[in-house]
């Protein structure tokens, strides 16, 4: 697209931007309902190892047929620091996700942004502004009520509170995440990260492999190579909408998310919302939108990183 293109498209609604960001978001939703799929048949460890496998198979492929330039040593480093977060992210996300709702874990990981705006605060000495505060006061009023509703579960209380503390750990290290995401996309580009970071994820997992890693079941080779898909394209369709269009009118459409979270989590694993997780969910929404007003380039769902 061409720089007139660009800024003719942010003269009003980009409606081109916005309906791929959806896509971008609806395939990750998708991703995250096959990942629970996965982690409940071969456990959080060898779905994300093989998966990184695959996609750095995949994002190499597309990295090599393309114009390209050798990372330098500092980037490289960079690259492999986001690696090890991502790392953490990943592992405590999906294992969290395994034992809760879809809707309810991906309510929960909408605080993220929360998180890095005082992360922003604290590693890059930004001003924490009073919509800062208010934006905090939502989320933990929003995570305060989805607890509440766990609390009347008498067969899943356990797993879930369990669960829930992995989520909310999972985005505090998000949080950082994108702190780094920003330093990382003014040194490379958007294929050059997404090989990177698998190829270094798989790397550290792999670290574990001769205790812990299990040959894959042949049948669930295709499930993995499509997880692997959805996520480097649903990470490559929203790159190309942030690229393209203002923040402000992209964040919105990610939370979508979590409509779609409630309807695979209804379809695939017959779960039910809680009104609990309804209300919970909207106050953290609406944490982040005041968030997004305060810094709109570290107000993104968790989704982007997965």
């Amino acid at each position: 697209m061409s720089d007139a293109a660009k800024t003719s498209s942010l003269d009003g609604a980009p409606t081109i931007p916005v309906l791929v960001c959806a896509l971008a978001i609806f395939l990750l939703s998708g991703m995250d309902a096959a990942m629970k799929s996965l982690v409940i048949a071969v456990g959080v460890y060898n779905t994300l190892l093989w998966r990184s496998m695959v996609a750095t198979l995949v994002a190499g492929a597309a990295w090599s047929a393309g114009p390209r330039s050798r990372p330098v040593l500092p980037v490289l480093g960079l690259h492999a620091l986001r690696a090890a977060i991502v790392g953490v992210v990943l592992v405590s996300f999906f294992w969290g996700l395994a034992r809760l709702p879809l809707a309810e874990a991906i309510g929960l990981s909408f605080v993220a942004p929360l998180f890095a705006l005082f992360l922003a605060a604290l590693l890059l000495g930004e001003r924490i502004r009073r919509q800062a505060v208010w934006a905090s006061l939502a989320g933990i009023a929003g995570v305060a009520i989805i607890l509440s509703g766990q609390f009347g579960r008498e067969r899943y209380s356990q797993d879930a509170v369990l669960g829930t503390a992995a989520v909310l750990a999972s985005t505090v290290f998000y949080g950082y995440n994108l702190v780094l995401a920003r330093q990382q996309a003014l040194l490379a580009k958007p294929v050059e990260i997404m090989l990177f970071q698998n190829l270094f994820v798989g790397i550290i997992l792999g670290c574990a492999a001769p205790w812990l890693a299990v040959a894959l079941p042949g049948d669930l080779w295709l499930p993995l190579a499509g997880v692997a898909l959805l996520s480097l394209a649903g990470q490559f369709l929203m790159s190309w909408s942030y690229a393209r269009a203002e923040a402000q009118y992209l964040i919105p459409t990610e939370y979508s998310a979590f409509i779609w979270a409630i309807a695979l989590g209804w379809f695939l694993f017959g779960e039910k919302l809680a009104w609990t997780t309804l209300a919970g969910a909207c106050l953290i929404v609406a944490g982040c939108l005041i968030a997004a007003r305060a810094n709109p380039k570290l107000a993104e769902p968790i989704e982007a990183a997965m």
